[in-house]
């Protein structure tokens, strides 16, 4: 027999960590499984492994509601951070629950059955297995974990040192006493130059353009004083709603007044960088702010590293490697030891997942995305998408909220499917909506979003707080359905003995391998 779970989340990083916990608190009986296809939980921050890597929001609004951030630095380390969430899965027994080394490739809706069939491969022996679900949770995050975006320069292979990827850092690359050029000027490109300037000999950062690059303090003083006179979770709630609310703000000016927002940030680089610092064209971006994600600099470091000669900004265009570093499209040459390639991600939303409803293959970009959570015409499924302006974990707590009260309620009605409907209108942009190069080059990949509510994404906490925790659940959005089973048994799934796997020992429980099932 197929194994069947009620709920499969898959991924166990920081979204589907975050999501069985709020279901093991919300509905402690549900019988929940995680899908890991690496063999560590943490996702993002298992996963990336180059100098300097943290957080680019600060951690009061991307640690979770129900697990406030105690550690002292706001804009945190990427190794504190994996230990926040492999804790707080301890904390709730969700590392119990997850199966590592289950890369999910395909699922099947079946209307008769009322339940998802899921097409699992074993990343470590080959094997391929499935189970089976009535409700499905994608936490795969956005990107592509097997590589990022690396373009292919001419000359590479004359190049006499390293080339890297920040993706796939090698653990024992010696960077000491050596020249290194960071190819790139987004977030990743800001975090390594300061870090790399600590050790290297030189860091010079090759931009095709500017990226507006705000300093700010890794400890919150506001923080530091709510701990001292607040009890813990009055403080946290309080600094979850200051920093939210002042990053929503940010976020509203760039868009009112960008002129304005541009000086403020200038100003704010003025205080650590020379007088004579040449802005234009290393630090003057030719968009707003906001258009593309706003990066952050912890405690000022980047600019401090500039500052103090151990960095430079070079903008122009990689012409050709050679054999002693970069010919740029102006003709200078850079001479480097190492190469690092911070030029992006690969976008994979829903994790490159084949999605099949009755027979129907789903092409995302061709659905519409509901609350900004489901997809159109795919039943009992729900995914997270973080927000592009502000912490990601902000939005996946309310979509596991969400999701948490719409069981609750399928529970109480006696209803087997939840199912999204397409707006009148169609889609009307895609579901991230920010001008960054890897948005861009995979645009075909990602769903739409309507014109109007509950189709449309608005990133905007406040109203997304109204809408995904207090509105009704019923909308002209949505449909519920009764099929399949009766209304008793709609509230668990209905299951033999001999199927349903032990909930206090998960992990070891095996998958039906296909080669059983001949």
């Amino acid at each position: 027999m197929t194994e069947h779970h009620d709920i499969i989340v898959i991924g166990a990083g920081l979204s589907g960590i975050g999501a069985a916990c709020h279901l093991a608190r919300r509905l402690p009986d549900a019988d929940v499984l995680l899908l890991e296809m690496r063999g560590q939980s943490g996702g993002t921050w298992d996963l990336f492994r180059y100098p300097g890597v943290r957080s680019d929001s600060d951690m009061f609004t991307l640690g979770y509601a129900f697990a406030p951030w105690t550690a002292p630095k706001a804009i945190a380390a990427g190794d504190t951070i994996l230990q926040y969430i492999r804790d707080t899965a301890r904390t709730y027994g969700i590392d119990d629950r997850i199966r590592y080394h289950r890369r999910v490739v395909r699922v099947e809706w079946s209307a008769p059955d009322v339940r998802w069939t899921v097409h699992v491969d074993h990343t470590d022996t080959g094997e391929r297995s499935t189970l089976t679900c009535d409700f499905l949770y994608g936490c795969t995050g956005y990107y592509d974990y097997t590589g990022g975006f690396a373009p292919e320069f001419p000359g590479m292979a004359d190049f006499a040192g390293t080339v890297v990827h920040p993706q796939q850092w090698p653990a024992d690359l010696d960077y000491a006493g050596k020249r290194v050029a960071v190819v790139g000027s987004g977030a990743t490109a800001v975090t390594l130059v300061p870090a790399l300037a600590t050790q290297a000999a030189h860091v010079t950062m090759v931009q095709r353009s500017p990226t507006h690059i705000l300093p700010l303090p890794s400890r919150d003083p506001v923080a530091d004083a709510a701990r001292r006179f607040l009890p813990p979770q009055a403080a946290a709630g309080l600094l979850r709603w200051k920093n939210l609310l002042v990053s929503q703000a940010l976020f509203a000016a760039s868009r009112r007044w960008p002129d304005r927002v541009r000086r403020m940030i200038r100003a704010e680089q003025a205080k650590i960088l020379p007088a004579d610092f040449r802005y234009d064209p290393d630090l003057d971006p030719d968009y707003d702010p906001w258009d593309q994600r706003l990066c952050l600099a912890a405690d000022g470091d980047f600019f401090h590293a500039l500052a103090d000669g151990h960095a430079d900004i070079v903008t122009d265009t990689v012409d050709t490697f050679t054999e002693h570093g970069l010919r740029l499209a102006s003709g200078r040459e850079v001479e480097v030891d190492v190469v690092v390639l911070a030029t992006g991600l690969r976008l994979l939303p829903i994790g490159g997942i084949d999605i099949v409803v009755a027979g129907r293959p789903i092409r995302l970009r061709d659905e519409v995305t509901y609350k900004g959570a489901m997809l159109s015409d795919v039943p009992n499924f729900v995914f997270t998408v973080g927000y592009t302006n502000a912490s990601w974990t902000l939005k996946a707590d309310l979509v596991a909220d969400y999701t948490c009260r719409l069981l609750r309620y399928m529970r109480r009605k006696g209803y087997t499917t939840v199912t999204p409907l397409a707006p009148p209108d169609g889609g009307a942009a895609p579901i991230i909506d920010l001008q960054s190069g890897y948005v861009l080059r995979s645009l075909d990949l990602l769903p739409q979003q309507g014109s109007r509510r509950p189709w449309r994404l608005r990133q905007n906490y406040p109203l997304d707080l109204v809408t995904l925790r207090y509105a009704p659940l019923r909308d002209e959005g949505v449909r519920f359905g009764r099929q399949g089973r009766t209304n008793s048994e709609s509230g668990r799934s209905a299951r033999s003995s001999a199927s349903r796997s032990p909930r206090s020992s998960p992990r070891n429980s095996s998958d039906t391998p296909a080669s059983a099932r001949a």
